[in-house]
């Protein structure tokens, strides 16, 4: 079932290429954390998915991921 803020439709990423998608939540178990479940695909479709507690650091991983992928051309 998609809510809202989901960022996934029946469990398969809706990002775009070239764009990223975030959404906020709170874990059952840390109810008083926040986290971010980000998504971002590259312009040649492929998708990386990660969770953090900042956007700022899904950003860095994003980042890394493409510098480790040589995606960033």
């Amino acid at each position: 079932m998609r809510t809202e803020n989901s960022i996934n439709q029946n469990g398969c990423s809706v990002c775009q290429a070239g764009q990223e998608n975030y959404t906020t939540f709170r874990p059952a178990h840390r109810p008083n954390t926040v986290f971010y479940q980000y998504d971002y695909r590259h312009t040649d479709s492929k998708l990386f998915s990660t969770v953090a507690p900042t956007l700022e650091e899904c950003r860095v991983k994003r980042d890394k991921w493409l510098n480790d992928n040589k995606l960033n051309k």
